[in-house]
């Protein structure tokens, strides 16, 4: 699963999520892409599993790009816990997603199988998503 390597500081607030994605809205190295409709943080086991699923569905063929990364630490207390006594601890990583944001690219593959490859890899995510193609110059 994916997550940062080191961080500066080990918790982080909550924070909201706010307006649209103002970078990665548009198709930089794939074909077709996955785009988000809805703000929301994605978490790194709903990220590989969208990977397997689409890698999958490809048999492999073709390339996949994941265009975002959980970089944010997600806090919580165990439970039957009192309040108080400090922020709990890291349970797991999330990448914040705004609208508008491009999350999978994929190429090499005919428009039928990516469009499926990405149907199941939306399954597995947390936000409502839509399916776009690179417009033929």
């Amino acid at each position: 699963m994916l997550q940062p390597k080191r961080t500066k500081y080990r918790k982080q607030f909550k924070g909201k999520i706010h307006g649209d994605a103002k970078g990665g809205t548009a198709l930089n190295f794939g074909e077709y892409g996955l785009k988000s409709l809805e703000p929301n943080r994605v978490n790194a086991r709903e990220i590989e599993a969208a990977r397997r699923a689409i890698t999958r569905h490809m048999k492999r063929a073709g390339r996949v790009w994941i265009r975002i990364f959980p970089d944010v630490p997600v806090t919580s207390k165990p439970t039957e816990v009192r309040m108080g006594k400090g922020k709990g601890s890291v349970d797991y990583w999330a990448a914040k997603v705004k609208p508008g944001r491009v999350m999978f690219e994929i190429d090499g593959v005919p428009e039928d199988i990516a469009r499926e490859a990405l149907r199941l890899g939306a399954a597995k995510l947390s936000v409502k998503t839509r399916f776009i193609q690179r417009i033929a110059e």
